[in-house]
């Protein structure tokens, strides 16, 4: 059920956007004492002579350049005296839950508060609605509770967090980036375009350099702009439901209902990049398979079958192609999900050429409880 659009005028309610600092980084540096202060990178096996992109780097090699999904050749071009470590996922995973344990434990008004996954390192944090029983202002203000947050984290498990405040779950996510690194900042109703206005629509949650591109064709480049355009001129030209819904998006609109749901992944994907280029096609089809049936594993692990198949391949020297098939009947079943992903490389042209990187992604049929229910934002 899609939760009503918070009213500025008569409703009191609020929400938290709690987001960890350089996250990945900061899990290293805590394992390891040594780094603090110290470029980090992390990404593929660590090593900066091979192939491989930086999943994350802390703020000191950020200061320098470089950036999630650079090339770590590149990155310790720009960098050379970073540390580089290897990508840990069980180790992050394993922060995570420290983290959102910590939240979960969180009361407000003398009741436990709500928290929506949205990441490893993300989530949404917001009052039981029943603290309104009592007043709102009686439980405190929510840079109390932001405040209360960030020190519950940090104590619990050595790891920063910023946290945004909002009116809606749009302005809170907004605002954590304003209050980065270490820091909290709130954007209300009344503040939104004061503050945004003049800021890009990138900056918007949901708005990348795609929609960007469709929006400048319009005359939309600002906040500002989007938030004045006409529903109707919108979903004229961008669609029914994507128009307003974009300038709702640059209104700061939505809700401030924290959906406690379990969050249930999507899809399940593997990927893998070589360090020598594959070109014949036996060993692309074995990869692929390998792949394929890695995904179907994870996919088995959550009760769920594949109804669609994705297939990434990155070409020499760095084109990324992805193509897609639907499932006419969802399955699970590995082989069968391993040669539609293979039949997938027929449709790619240049493999002759060389490809540095195959990639399978399982799209699942939607958890039992949420079928037919919209994606939550």
């Amino acid at each position: 059920m899609t939760a009503p659009t918070t009213d500025p005028s008569s409703d009191p309610r609020w929400v938290l956007h709690v987001d960890l600092d350089q996250f990945i980084a900061a899990v290293e540096v805590r394992r390891r004492p040594d780094l603090a202060g110290l470029p980090v990178v992390v990404g593929g096996r660590g090593d900066p002579t091979e192939r491989g992109v930086v999943a994350t780097a802390s703020y000191e090699a950020r200061a320098h350049g470089v950036r999630s999904g650079l090339p770590l050749r590149v990155a310790v071009r720009k960098c050379p005296d970073a540390v580089f470590l290897p990508h840990d996922k069980p180790a992050y995973e394993e922060a995570s839950a420290e983290v959102m344990a910590v939240l979960r434990d969180q009361r407000w008004g003398g009741r436990p508060v709500r928290v929506q996954v949205l990441g490893w390192d993300e989530a949404f944090v917001g009052p039981d609605p029943a603290v309104g029983e009592v007043g709102w202002e009686v439980a405190g203000a929510p840079e109390d509770l932001a405040a209360q947050v960030r020190a519950a984290v940090l104590e619990a498990t050595g790891l920063h967090a910023s946290v945004g405040i909002g009116d809606t779950t749009l302005q809170a996510k907004t605002a954590t980036d304003l209050g980065k690194p270490r820091g909290t900042f709130r954007l209300t109703h009344e503040t939104w375009l004061p503050v945004m206005g003049e800021r890009p629509v990138t900056a918007l949650w949901g708005i990348g350099p795609k929609t960007a591109r469709r929006l400048e064709a319009l005359g939309l480049r600002t906040v500002a702009d989007l938030a004045a355009a006409r529903a109707d001129d919108l979903a004229t030209a961008l669609g029914e439901s994507s128009g307003p819904w974009l300038r709702r998006l640059g209104r700061g609109a939505g809700t401030a209902e924290v959906d406690p749901t379990p969050w249930q992944p999507r899809a399940h994907g593997r990927e893998t990049t070589f360090q020598t280029d594959l070109v014949e096609r036996a060993d692309l089809e074995r990869e692929v398979r390998r792949l394929a049936a890695e995904a179907a594993a994870d996919i088995a692990a959550e009760g769920r079958p594949a109804a669609r198949v994705v297939l990434k391949v990155r070409l020499v020297p760095f084109t990324t192609l992805t193509r897609t098939r639907t499932l006419p009947t969802a399955t699970g079943e590995a082989d069968a999900l391993g040669d539609v992903a293979v039949a997938l490389l027929d449709r790619v042209d240049g493999l002759a050429r060389g490809v540095r990187l195959l990639g399978v992604r399982l799209e699942m049929t939607p958890p039992e409880e949420r079928a037919g229910l919209p994606p939550r934002a």
